[in-house]
């Protein structure tokens, strides 16, 4: 099993292959605008967090394919999470998800693209780290942010 493949899987896991967890496809399918805006009592939005989720999947991706990762631009994290409210309805909503299943898809394009070397070679800019850690990481990113959701839609339904 290559490096590749097991991000490819963990990828695929979190949007739209039910393994371990529900992927957020499924737990978004049915998901209205207003309940994508709804606040809990923490100040969360299911809304916000995909947000947040398409903001580091696209900056990731943006820097493993250009292979440029500058840490001086700094972006303040609870800005990733900001949801316009003059934006909230269905059509604003079903173009958030078609940006996040975009993303998702993107991620597999790229990796089955790229060669098993890009995924082993170390990032000096970044900790040192290798691409695969990266991209497990944000996978792991990912897989919190999509309990969170899972656990923000199942409190909405039964209020």
């Amino acid at each position: 099993m290559s490096y590749k493949s097991i991000l490819i899987d963990q990828i695929t896991a979190c949007y739209n292959d039910k393994s371990w967890f529900v992927p957020i496809d499924e737990i978004l399918i049915d998901v209205t605008a207003k309940e994508a805006a709804f606040e809990s009592e923490r100040k969360q939005t299911i809304w916000s967090i995909v947000n947040h989720l398409i903001y580091w999947n696209e900056k990731w991706l943006e820097r493993f394919i250009s292979e440029k990762i500058e840490l001086d631009n700094v972006v303040n994290n609870d800005d990733t999470f900001y949801l316009d409210p003059n934006c909230i309805n269905e059509h604003e909503w079903k173009e958030t998800l078609i940006r996040l299943k975009n993303i998702f898809s993107s991620w597999i394009e790229a990796l089955e693209q790229c060669e098993e070397s890009k995924l082993v070679k170390v990032i000096p800019t970044y900790y040192g780290a290798a691409w695969w850690g990266v991209v497990s990481n944000l996978c792991i990113h990912n897989a919190y942010h999509i309990g969170q959701i899972m656990l923000l839609k199942k409190q909405i339904r039964e209020k």
